[in-house]
């Protein structure tokens, strides 16, 4: 379609756009020929505009058509020729469209601009040594944070737009060779049949990528800096990014990624076996030695050392609670705290966990509500959750679990469900990685970045316990 009349296109396009306040138009005649612009104002770089685009037409000497104005004329350096079709799109992604009087396609100029956060260290990767950088909301700085760590023609960028409303921006990264060609199909295909009105974060996608949504564990990894992410892609991982989110995906997800940590790959293998091993004891006795606690109280007294026992008994004598009510009564107190600190400000969160930890503590005790013990037993899981923080919730979770079924079947019931949480874990399986490689099923060329962790230079071979290809890291 040759537009003649550019106003009327013009006008056409600000009113598919329902004529929003921030959508502008500019229309610029030179000699025989009218040039029509639309964009959003709250979405572009008005210097860039003004310098870039608008001046260099007022001022060129040049016939103007579509190849004057992407070869000569306009001077930014993403310009492209769309479709009428594509038009109301592309000024919703903050590009200027730009039509031209008998011509029969349009230029899409992106010069996109909106405040964003600059990538600063992530308040839940924090390390010592090693990178800095964090992700941050915007997808562009995002894929320039792991392009600028990847300088090979292998990284491959894949877009998706998901969301009827929101249409989000979803970049796909991987690097060819490197990942499972079915595995990028197969995480494409369920990002394809994603129906919903919007994506506001990335956490929206998970249920959608999850193989098993209603299990209460995390089977989908999440990272927040670029340099642990680009170690993943690197073992043949695909990583998924949100425009909106400064939470990146990656697939396939084992739980052994939650024991690992970036710290451990910039320190001495030694100290980050010795970290790994109390990571993993910090999970068992957050979820399960509250529940253990109570059962040998309750039904196993014999069991508990007679000096200790003799301490419980002092005590808790004159308790009003049974010992499974005091437990339940300690924990819910503690996480009201948690939740109470989480949602007010900064400084008052902070004043209202010390005052509730410490004096209602202090007080319960004395009050003869709650017994020391108990307390201790309690704010010691609860400080154990935060071990693996992407997993405290889940832990949370199970910590209740455990604490009901000791209360109530004793330590036959806590060896029960901790044998069924672990056949359970045995038979998740995501994207074809089984939840908990490399031990079950054993896989011996992984167990060297497992629990006890090798030096880097002992690691020869990409992990096994998922689909990949070129197996070979180092020669």
């Amino acid at each position: 379609m040759l537009f003649s009349d550019v106003e009327a296109a013009v006008e056409k396009l600000k009113k598919e756009l329902n004529s929003s306040s921030d959508v502008a138009s500019r229309i610029i005649e030179k000699e025989e020929t009218k040039i029509g612009l639309v964009f959003l104002k709250s979405m572009i770089d008005n210097a860039l505009f003004v310098d870039g685009i608008y001046e260099p037409i007022v001022r060129t000497q040049d016939k103007i058509s579509l190849e004057s104005l992407t070869s000569n004329i306009i001077k930014t350096a993403d310009v492209s020729e769309i479709e009428e079709s594509e038009a109301a799109d592309k000024v919703l992604m903050g590009n200027v469209v730009l039509f031209v009087s008998g011509e029969n396609k349009l230029l899409s100029i992106d010069i996109q601009k909106f405040p964003a956060r600059m990538p600063s260290e992530p308040p839940t990767s924090a390390v010592i040594q090693g990178p800095r950088e964090g992700f941050t909301e915007d997808v562009k700085t995002n894929v320039t944070l792991i392009r600028r760590r990847f300088y090979n023609k292998n990284l491959v960028l894949k877009d998706v737009f998901v969301g009827r409303y929101s249409n989000t921006r979803i970049v796909l990264a991987y690097i060819k060779g490197v990942a499972s060609k079915d595995v990028v199909k197969e995480i494409e295909k369920k990002l394809g049949q994603i129906d919903i009105d919007g994506i506001i974060d990335s956490q929206y996608i998970i249920k959608f990528l999850e193989k098993n949504p209603q299990s209460l564990f995390k089977q989908v990894g999440s990272v927040e800096k670029p340099d642990i992410v680009a170690a993943k892609m690197l073992e043949g991982r695909v990583a998924i990014m949100v425009d909106g989110s400064p939470i990146v995906l990656t697939l396939p997800f084992i739980f052994m990624e939650e024991i690992q940590s970036s710290n451990d790959y910039y320190n001495s293998h030694i100290y980050a076996s010795f970290i790994r091993i109390v990571r993993l004891l910090g999970i068992i006795i957050a979820v399960i030695v509250p529940g253990s606690y109570i059962a040998l109280r309750v039904y196993h007294q014999n069991v508990i050392p007679i000096k200790f026992l003799i301490t419980i008994t002092n005590t808790t004598k004159g308790l009003p609670f049974t010992p499974f009510l005091e437990m339940l009564f300690i924990s819910l107190l503690f996480q009201i705290l948690y939740e109470v600190s989480l949602r007010l400000p900064s400084y008052l969160g902070l004043a209202t966990s010390i005052v509730g930890a410490l004096i209602l503590g202090d007080t319960g005790v004395k009050a003869g509500l709650i017994s020391p013990p108990g307390v201790i037993i309690i704010a010691l899981a609860k400080i154990a959750l935060y071990v693996i923080p992407e997993h405290a919730y889940q832990l949370t979770v199970m910590q209740y679990i455990f604490l009901f079924v000791g209360g109530s079947l004793g330590m036959i019931g806590i060896v029960g469900l901790f044998v069924y949480l672990i056949v359970y874990l045995a038979s998740i399986d995501s994207y074809g990685a089984p939840y908990l490689a490399p031990y079950a099923p054993r896989v011996n060329s992984d167990l060297k970045d497992g629990i006890i962790m090798s030096p880097i230079q002992g690691m020869k071979k990409r992990p096994q316990s998922f689909r990949n290809y070129n197996k070979t890291r180092q020669k």
